[in-house]
């Protein structure tokens, strides 16, 4: 049970695959200027994880290894367009927010990496939480980056979200910072993501190290 427990809880933090793993970059540096983007773009992308990692890991003994590659991006493929039509139809604004970065969760890096790294070594339940523990980690970093850059960059925090839950009031937001004080709207450009993707890597960085590699770091700096 420990052993599950620790495959579902690493890609949290210790191998979170944008702040640990720098993978998905990408879209995780696009479609964040927003939270609600964050969710959905996370969401979709743990469905994803978990079949594909299921099925993969299932047929691990069955497909050659010449093929692997290919055989594996068929299959992340087919749950990609699974999400993209269930998006297309009952989301439609979060299709429309995401853009091109919704069918290109194919070629994500996140998901094609734990596909060769675990799936293809480990058996069903174990890259079932692999999947789900790496889609968790991939959602909160997605959500905590998209809040930051949204809160400073447009003065609101969940805007859209009645995208992804219809029981929400049309055009539901928090608004933040008062609409008379001006955002510092670069942050939900290019350089306010790198700026927030930076530093939320070496806060991940720093709880990740081992306080025995801090201390001696720390003396080194001081010698």
């Amino acid at each position: 049970m420990s052993k599950n427990l620790q495959i579902l809880t690493n890609g949290i933090l210790k191998e979170n695959p944008v702040l640990r793993l720098v993978l998905g970059t990408c879209p995780t540096l696009a479609v964040t200027t927003m939270a609600s983007n964050g969710i959905g773009m996370g969401l979709a992308a743990t469905f994803v994880l978990l079949c594909s990692n299921v099925v993969i890991s299932a047929l691990r003994n069955i497909i050659p290894n010449q093929v692997r590659i290919p055989a594996y991006i068929t299959v992340i493929a087919g749950f990609v367009s699974v999400v993209q039509m269930l998006v297309k139809a009952f989301v439609p604004s979060l299709d429309s927010a995401l853009g091109v970065y919704l069918p290109l969760i194919v070629v994500n890096c996140v998901i094609l990496g734990r596909a060769e790294m675990f799936a293809s070594k480990n058996g069903v339940l174990a890259s079932a939480l692999d999947g789900i523990g790496m889609g968790i980690g991939f959602t909160l970093t997605l959500t905590v980056m998209g809040s930051i850059r949204e809160i400073l960059g447009s003065g609101t925090w969940m805007s859209g979200l009645d995208g992804l839950f219809p029981f929400l009031p049309e055009g539901f937001k928090i608004q933040v910072i008062p609409t008379s004080i001006d955002p510092f709207s670069i942050m939900t450009g290019a350089p306010g993501g790198f700026f927030v993707y930076g530093t939320l890597m070496a806060v991940a960085i720093y709880l990740t190290t081992p306080k025995a590699k801090k201390s001696s770091a720390e003396e080194g700096g001081n010698a």
